[in-house]
């Protein structure tokens, strides 16, 4: 983790940028992408501070696209440092920015982690950037985190779906083709997801918003049915947790 590429800019749906940097440490010789994701509007959103070592680059990278300061939200999928790591770093340069999360994430991290007081968000609560509208989607355990939770932009009908289908490499930016058969293999090798009965529904209830693009913390964006890659990730659960109960998985370390 002490040295990875520049992060990389890629608009993945109107106003959605992918700010990309890849380490080619993490699970040689595929590498590992940390992802974060800049909303434009009225109140910018960010989805996903990156890892606090990576601040300097991602701050660079999106300082291309909108100044620093002009940030008014900070949003993520969960307690966790590559999701938040730079959160206090990126307050402290956007004097107007809040941290935005549901309420076990508030509650049993942020009302304490947080620089600045956190915004709570009630499941299905949209905020209104002006110009995008975000949806926050209570998601507990899944993949992981009893705090975790995704965030809808309704008008390009995109999921942040944060740790859901992690894979390895350092693909394209957006693709179209397989995103579950990869996330599979990713789960096999770290074992990264709190196997439980809730899993597939949950998933199933993502799916029924219908997204027209996924953005993975960890991989490629996707183009396509959304709907049907998060149904087919809830049988790949759903197997997984009736696995669980009876076989020991034995994880691989990292090379």
């Amino acid at each position: 983790m002490e040295t990875f590429m520049e992060t990389r800019i890629s608009e993945i749906a109107d106003g959605i940028y992918r700010l990309s940097t890849f380490v080619a440490g993490i699970a040689p010789p595929a590498g590992f992408t940390f992802n974060s994701f800049l909303v434009l509007g009225d109140e910018p959103l960010l989805f996903h501070t990156g890892l606090r070592k990576m601040f300097g680059s991602n701050r660079d990278a999106l300082s291309r696209l909108v100044a620093p300061e002009r940030l008014r939200w900070i949003g993520f999928g969960h307690y966790e440092a590559d999701e938040c790591g730079a959160m206090n770093e990126w307050l402290a340069v956007a004097p107007d920015a809040q941290v935005t999360h549901g309420q076990t994430g508030v509650m049993v991290s942020l009302n304490d982690m947080a620089d600045r007081a956190p915004r709570v968000l009630k499941d299905g609560e949209v905020i209104d950037l002006g110009g995008k509208r975000i949806r926050y989607i209570d998601t507990p355990h899944t993949p992981h985190g009893w705090d975790a939770g995704v965030m809808m932009e309704e008008t390009t009908s995109t999921l942040l779906c944060g740790d859901l289908f992690t894979q390895l490499g350092d693909g394209p930016a957006l693709i179209t083709g397989d995103i579950v058969s990869p996330a599979a293999a990713a789960e096999d090798l770290f074992g990264y997801s709190a196997l439980n009965p809730t899993m597939g529904s949950t998933l199933r209830r993502l799916s029924d918003l219908a997204p027209g693009r996924l953005a993975l913390m960890h991989g490629p964006s996707f183009e396509g049915d959304g709907g049907a890659a998060l149904r087919a990730l809830a049988d790949e659960y759903d197997r997984r947790a009736g696995l669980h109960r009876t076989t020991v998985i034995e994880r691989p370390e990292f090379a």
